[in-house]
């Protein structure tokens, strides 16, 4: 009998203290359940991943791709979103949402990569978190996925999941970071999040979690209370 909503569940000090092992055996599973699990987000270079990203804020991964498939082939380079009116890119980039704040955002970037990375979007977590709009977040979805640098990248399917599962109950995405980092090995890093949020859109959806279809049911601590 179900007893608790998903937004009312808190693991408690008992699950806390089998999340390594769950975590292993979450983890493999996932893989086999979700074999394809990447990056929804389309992209051929640094820079398109950095554009995507931004513009994924808010906003679902289909729009953001339906949007830079013009929008790639308007602005090859860096420059090209330095020197743009803001006004211009802001009507370029206007259905994902936030465009204002957006399209400032990656010109305010793109002019700091160009001035202080000669144009090449930086590999590495200090220099991208400098840049306008990039957080932790956006700068292990970058660092992964386009140099394979590890990662965790906590999104809302990343928090909510791990949550439910009783791996942490950290639910800021920066202490929650440091908390699967613990727990996951680091060459499984960007594939932990990818499996995460593949699961999370297809089978724990955030409203009603479909438990009796979850593969990792058992190993869930918010799944075993729905049997």
């Amino acid at each position: 009998m179900k007893t608790l909503l998903p937004k009312e569940f808190k693991p408690g000090s008992r699950d806390l203290k089998t999340a390594p092992t769950r975590a292993k055996k979450i983890f493999s599973t996932l893989l086999k359940t979700h074999p394809d699990a990447r990056i929804a987000l389309n992209f051929n270079s640094p820079l398109e991943l950095f554009v995507a990203t931004v513009l994924s804020a808010q906003c679902t991964d289909v729009r953001v791709n339906i949007v830079t498939k013009d929008l790639f082939r308007k602005y090859r380079k860096a420059a090209d979103y330095a020197k743009v009116q803001q006004e211009e890119l802001e009507q370029d980039i206007r259905s994902t949402g936030f465009f204002r704040n957006k399209a400032k955002n990656i010109k305010a970037a793109c002019a700091d990569i160009i001035e202080k990375f000669d144009g090449d979007v930086p590999d590495n977590l200090d220099d991208l978190t400098s840049l306008a709009g990039v957080g932790r977040k956006t700068a292990n979805v970058i660092l992964g996925n386009a140099y394979g640098v590890p990662g965790i990248a906590c999104d809302t399917h990343v928090i909510r999941l791990s949550r439910l599962m009783g791996l942490s109950e950290n639910t800021d995405p920066v202490k929650l970071e440091f908390a699967l980092m613990e727990l996951i090995p680091k060459k499984n890093w960007v594939m932990f999040s990818h499996l995460l949020i593949f699961h999370g859109r297809q089978v724990c959806v955030a409203r009603r979690p479909n438990c009796d279809n979850c593969s990792v049911r058992s190993h869930c601590c918010y799944g075993k209370l729905t049997k």
